[in-house]
């Protein structure tokens, strides 16, 4: 079964933000600020790619969605992180309304429209863990039996942790959070239109069955400056440095080295 990933990075898309802006040059000059774009850069390095690259089944796509705007010297960093995963393959678009572009692009991205898929989203900030695949595959097999009345069916790992990542290393607080975005896949029917951006995660319950799976920890949320969310930037959530134990289960589960964030972290 095909599993495709959609990852937006940076991509100036009129709507799909909770941060608004009333024109595609306010929204362009925003994600394209320097210092924003690079701390989604050290992030996209240090937190999102090191469980993609090492995941246990590497069947599987991310697509990662740009605007044709991105900024040359971002574009050419953007292909250089990702040129040694091949399962990443970038996409460029004009800006243009949120919900048709993503769902063109994940319509694309489907080699046989006809036959069931699994897809997911994933934020340019945030860790999957190096198992997150198999798993999504191992959900869609324990949802067989809701498939033969449902077309959807929705694969949430609420399992994970929320953390900061800076020059001192990961702050870490490990929480249950129900249909957070990250974590959470969607089974497709064959000849269904619908993909994993036809629906507001948070209420993606309202629309299907969901599966949950509570067990080990599937995820890492990164709590910084740019967030999309502004709950997410304006919180208070209490963090602690990660003990040795967890730097162990931080490399173990999300391929994420400490030493790697630091020396990230600290350039420039």
């Amino acid at each position: 079964m095909q599993v495709i990933g959609l990852c937006r990075f940076s991509y100036p898309a009129i709507g799909g933000y909770q941060v608004e802006h009333e024109t595609v040059e306010e929204r362009r000059q925003y994600l394209y600020n320097p210092e924003r774009l690079e701390e989604r850069f050290r992030l996209f390095e240090t937190t999102t790619l090191p469980g993609f690259r090492e995941q246990t089944d590497e069947d599987f796509e991310l697509v990662v969605l740009v605007g044709e705007c991105l900024p040359q010297k971002s574009m050419d960093r953007l292909y250089d992180l990702t040129s040694g995963i091949r399962q990443v393959r970038i996409v460029k678009r004009t800006p243009a309304r949120h919900r048709p572009v993503v769902k063109e692009v994940l319509h694309s991205a489907r080699t046989d429209p006809d036959q069931p898929c699994i897809q997911f989203r994933h934020d340019d900030d945030d860790a999957v863990s190096v198992d997150f695949v198999e798993r999504l595959r191992l959900a869609a097999i324990d949802a067989k039996g809701l498939t033969r009345n449902s077309r959807t069916v929705g694969l949430d790992f609420n399992s994970g942790f929320l953390a900061r990542f800076g020059p001192d290393g990961t702050q870490a607080l490990p929480v249950f959070r129900s249909l957070l975005g990250v974590g959470l896949g969607m089974y497709i029917a064959g000849g269904c239109k619908h993909t994993i951006m036809s629906f507001t995660h948070h209420k993606i319950g309202r629309f299907m069955p969901v599966i949950s799976y509570p067990d080990a920890p599937m995820w890492v949320r990164t709590l910084n400056n740019f967030n999309d969310s502004p709950h997410a930037r304006a919180s208070k959530t209490e963090l602690s440095p990660l003990t040795p134990e967890q730097e162990g289960e931080f490399i173990a589960r999300f391929a994420i080295e400490q030493d790697r964030v630091r020396r990230a972290h600290s350039a420039g």
